[in-house]
């Protein structure tokens, strides 16, 4: 026994030696086929007709070192519509194998910073990767415009540099930057379509996220099959109206119990600006429960909570962070994380779920 431990071992520090001789060898590979796998990935073209609805950020403006901020991407038909672009969600969309290049379009649901931080990034990867001849259209409400044009003047250096380093063939000079889109509901409506082609509708409606205004949620329809985002709101019946019988319903989520936990945190530690901003910010979301309760009298299919807060960096933490769902809606409710995949094969009734990180 001790000379075939002796043997093994001989063999094993052989092994070890040979592995560091050839690491070179053995790194170029692997990084070849690795990046020969990424580049024929394609996960558009491999996705069923209907609407895919993929989470490309699911956190907040908390540090959260497993979500991006706020971006959630529908992708139909191989057209790929991005609702919000919270910071990191542009890279997450990269290593889901989602080209920012098949972006049609941009719609946001208000102007807090953490829903429209990665709208340069965007703007620069679908001009660069798809070798768009216009900007990307950016579908908002009124005051869109504003941001759009400081965005295209804050990236005009870098798209001169672009054009000159690679030449307007590989970067055509029409195609960077945004166009804003914006929209206002009609006097006395709460919702109005915003969108219509190729049998893809979508409508927005008006939530609350006093004092921000306007804010909006949106409704994708295509082929017999739905999907709502509640955008950031308080409990509302409307979300609940303009879901009635979704096959989706992606509403946003603050437990109010753990931020209120954060809370007296920065109290007992003199932080008293974060003292107050922990005490403010649950008066104009909606909790787990509520979001629960939304989906119940929406009658949707089922319910995906994102905009998680606060950050829930372990797995252990979501059962306390769900608390009281369950009793709430019978329906299925999926806590969201970055990466997940929902798809609405057109004209059934399924829902298909997959991970794309």
């Amino acid at each position: 026994m001790k000379k075939l431990g002796m043997v093994l071992l001989v063999l094993g520090l052989i092994a070890i030696a040979v592995g560091l001789i050839f690491r070179e060898q053995i790194g170029k590979r692997l990084f070849a086929a690795a990046v020969e796998t990424a580049v024929a990935r394609d996960v558009i073209g491999d996705m069923p007709d209907g609407i895919n609805v993929a989470l490309c950020g699911s956190g907040s403006p908390l540090p959260d070192p497993t979500r991006a901020g706020p971006c959630s991407a529908v992708i139909i038909d191989g057209k790929m519509f991005i609702v919000d672009i919270g910071g990191g969600a542009v890279r997450n969309l990269g290593l889901m194998g989602l080209n920012p290049g098949a972006t049609e379009a941009l719609l946001l649901t208000h102007f807090h910073s953490d829903h429209i931080d990665g709208m340069g990034e965007l703007m620069l990867q679908r001009w660069a990767g798809g070798g768009r001849d216009a900007p990307l259209p950016v579908i908002a409400p009124e005051g869109v415009e504003v941001i759009v044009d400081g965005l295209n003047a804050a990236y005009a250096a870098d798209v001169q540099y672009r054009i000159a380093h690679h030449g307007a063939k590989t970067m055509p000079v029409t195609g960077a930057g945004g166009t804003a889109q914006p929209f206002s509901l009609p006097d006395g409506q709460d919702q109005t379509v915003v969108y219509d082609q190729d049998g893809i509708k979508i409508t927005a409606f008006s939530v609350a996220h006093k004092p921000i205004k306007p804010a909006v949620g949106y409704r994708f329809d295509y082929k017999g099959r739905s999907v709502v985002f509640s955008g950031d709101t308080v409990k509302l019946p409307i979300v609940a109206k303009i879901c009635n019988g979704c096959d989706l319903l992606v509403h946003e989520v603050l437990n109010a119990e753990m931020v209120g936990t954060l809370e007296t945190a920065f109290e007992k530690t003199g932080r008293q600006r974060l003292t107050k901003i922990m005490a403010d910010i649950p008066d104009y979301h909606t909790t787990p429960v509520e979001a629960a309760q939304t989906a119940s009298a929406a009658k949707a299919e089922m319910l995906i909570l994102s905009h998680v807060v606060p950050a829930l960096p372990v797995d252990y933490l979501d059962a306390y962070f769900m608390a009281g769902v369950n009793v709430a809606y019978d329906g299925p409710v999926v806590l969201g994380k970055d990466g997940m995949l929902f798809s609405l094969p057109a004209n059934k009734d399924s829902i298909e779920q997959d991970d794309l990180l």
